[in-house]
């Protein structure tokens, strides 16, 4: 066996490990959500106040759907979940979900057809592209998820709605901060606590749209 295949074995053996060992992770199947990510939107909002009854949500990247379970959960049922996302999504109660690419002009038919009229209130992005292992790759393919998706927010925001999302800290990280400022009155950071240490994910929420 090649070496790196050693340490390829050798680094997924060390995050399989961790990952049933951690906490977020077995509150979450206790809880019955999808993902560990879902802690991570419900502290935010716990500090941010991000849903508002009757509202609309959009949660684009949305499988496995923990954060479209959250939101879900939030709004009552005058509310109105959208997620949309390249892979399947197992259904949720009380959300509607798109498979494809949100740029597409079929997807944003299918879009236009389930706000029916309706503006949203919240955008939400936890995307992440499918990592390569190399670092400058991995972080430009980031930016791009989260260039789109702020894009996305600009268009179908109303607007004192609010724009949630995930960003890497790296290369074009502050750049991305400077077009949400200019884009957005209050731009804030958060770390929740469920965002492992090591990893370089914030969460940028800005709302005032100009």
């Amino acid at each position: 066996m090649k070496p790196s295949h050693i340490k390829k074995n050798k680094t997924s053996k060390q995050w399989m490990h961790e990952h049933v060992s951690d906490p977020f992770v077995q509150l979450a199947q206790k809880d019955g959500y999808r993902s560990r990510a879902a802690y991570k939107l419900l502290e935010i909002d716990a500090k941010d106040h991000l849903f508002h009854a009757g509202e609309v949500v959009v949660d684009l990247g949305a499988t496995p759907g923990g954060w479209s379970q959250v939101a879900a959960s939030k709004l009552g049922s005058g509310g109105k979940v959208i997620a949309l996302d390249l892979l399947p999504l197992d259904p949720i109660p009380n959300v509607d979900f798109i498979q494809g690419d949100f740029r597409d002009e079929a997807v944003f038919k299918h879009l236009q057809e389930l706000l029916q009229c309706r503006s949203v209130g919240l955008v939400i992005s936890d995307m992440a592209p499918n990592i390569s292992g190399v670092g400058t790759v991995d972080q430009a393919r980031a930016m791009h998820l989260a260039e789109l998706a702020m894009e996305f927010a600009l268009e179908h925001l109303k607007s004192d709605g609010s724009f949630l999302v995930k960003v890497f800290q790296g290369a074009g990280f502050e750049e991305y901060l400077r077009q949400m400022r200019s884009c957005f009155t209050k731009v804030v950071s958060r770390k929740p606590k469920a965002s492992r240490d090591r990893s370089s994910e914030v969460y940028l929420l800005a709302s005032g749209k100009k």
